[in-house]
């Protein structure tokens, strides 16, 4: 699972002159028919990332930023996704309806979204008109007019949104559970903030974000599909090119930041008037770029997902499910290894109406946890390797979904690996190291949990959390 994303617009980044350096350029090769993912360093540390295809004729080309709702305060908690509202509000040289005009008759697809370490603003448009979304892009990225009446009016939007997001109860139990798992430290905040949050942030402190986070240092300009690296560099250093610089830049895929300390611990909020209680666990995850990565995805992968609604329960190949749904012990469950910079949470996710079984689902999710400690089969490891490949490379049949995918690697890991060096990668997890990393990070380990609804029935953590330390298979 990925982390949760929320969508609409950025802000504007102040000009500064700086001493040039030469042009960094290299390029990696997959195979003599496989596309090639070309990287150019600009002198002031803006890294443009291409991955052409001669005969697309659509493109997409967006900017994707090392920052999001970490890089916040309490105070200011919510201003990464009250920026990116605010991008698509006029600029210096386009009106709002201009901009939206604009768009509209490219016949283009703009957007933008926060995460809790990236922003991202992007357009989708005809190979012919890269050139004008590049424009348009940096010119809401940095010429944002960031008026008082539209942040006024932008207020109200959000907190609609937050409302929104308030009814979807995934959404609200991933929230609580980075909540505890990261308690007091920037990942454990939401990406909206808090109500007050978003009724106090100014302009003030959307111009201070906008100076401290957006950089080129901190910047990849992505292009995909119909376009030409060395006309895209020539347009990043047209528009792009005056840029402020970080203080102290740190190569992209570095930690900028200070480490997260997982915290195991719990939050519940009982709500007796809900037909189902839902429930999230997890461990601490694994980073972008550990080395234990791939072997943490397949073991999530040996879990899978679940749902009785979709009528084949009795065929699905996961353990767990046919546990499950042979003693009705859950509506449904999914399977998550969701990662960060430096830190990440694995785990699951269940649903279930079945109240006074509420100690079964979690003792037989835990115990199937303990197997994998205990050693998984070749059989499972295979056939998880083979769907986790079929998901990773099935999300790659779009050119806005390969832009994707090369902006958050570079972002969060300094490289590309390609599809092939990803499925190498995958092909290359055994039983002994999903063993191995199930011992790691899996056997007689703190937890983290979120449970909301009709949870009288939950044990408490203590006994839960014995319950982990003391199986055996």
């Amino acid at each position: 699972m990925v982390p949760r994303t929320l969508s609409s617009s950025l802000g504007r980044a102040l000009r500064c002159a700086r001493a040039p350096r030469p042009l960094r350029s290299f390029a990696t090769a997959v195979n003599i028919s496989s596309p090639v993912t070309q990287t150019t360093t600009l002198p002031n540390g803006l890294t443009v990332a291409t991955e052409s295809h001669p005969h697309a004729q659509t493109a997409t080309v967006g900017v994707w930023i090392d920052a999001g709702s970490r890089a916040e305060t309490d105070k200011t908690n919510g201003t990464a996704h009250f920026l990116e509202h605010m991008a698509f509000k006029g600029t210096g040289r386009r009106s709002q309806h201009a901009l939206e005009l604009e768009v509209e008759n490219l016949g283009a697809h703009l957007n933008a979204y926060t995460s809790r370490e990236q922003t991202v603003y992007y357009a989708k448009s005809f190979r012919k008109d890269v050139g004008q979304s590049v424009d348009i892009i940096s010119d809401i990225l940095q010429n944002s007019k960031l008026e008082n009446a539209a942040i006024e009016r932008e207020r109200d939007v959000i907190l609609r949104e937050q409302q929104e997001v308030d009814k979807q109860l995934e959404e609200v139990v991933f929230d609580h559970l980075h909540s505890v798992a990261f308690q007091g430290q920037p990942l454990g905040r939401t990406i909206l903030g808090p109500k007050a949050n978003i009724l106090s942030i100014n302009r003030n402190d959307l111009d201070s974000y906008i100076k401290t986070n957006y950089t080129a240092d901190r910047m990849v300009l992505v292009g995909t599909g119909g376009v030409d690296h060395g006309e895209l560099v020539k347009l990043a250093e047209k528009h792009f090119a005056t840029l402020p610089v970080s203080a102290n830049p740190i190569p992209l895929g570095r930690l900028a930041h200070p480490k997260t300390k997982f915290v195991g611990s719990e939050v519940r909020v009982r709500d007796d008037s809900m037909s189902a209680a839902h429930i999230a666990i997890a461990v601490e995850g694994v980073g972008w770029s550990s080395p234990d990565y791939f072997p943490m995805l397949v073991m999530q992968s040996i879990f899978g997902n679940w749902d009785r609604s979709l009528g084949s329960a009795g065929l699905m190949s996961s353990r767990l499910s046919h546990i499950v749904s042979t003693n009705n012990l859950a509506n449904s469950f999914m399977s998550f290894s969701t990662s960060y910079s430096d830190t990440g949470l694995w785990g699951i996710y269940l649903v279930t109406e079945n109240l006074i079984n509420l100690d079964d689902v979690t003792h037989f999710t835990l115990k199937e946890w303990t197997r994998m400690a205990l050693g998984p089969t070749q059989v499972e490891v295979e056939r998880a390797k083979s769907q986790l490949k079929a998901s990773l490379l099935l999300s790659l049949d779009s050119t806005t979904d390969i832009a994707e995918d090369i902006g958050r690697q570079i972002v969060t890991t300094g490289r590309r690996m390609t599809p092939k060096q990803i499925e190498n990668a995958v092909d290359a997890v055994t039983p002994e190291e999903i063993k191995r990393v199930a011992q790691k990070y899996l056997w007689d380990q703190d937890f983290a949990m979120a449970a909301v609804g009709p949870i009288e029935g939950l044990l408490d953590y203590n006994r839960i959390r014995a319950d982990m330390s003391s199986m055996t298979y």
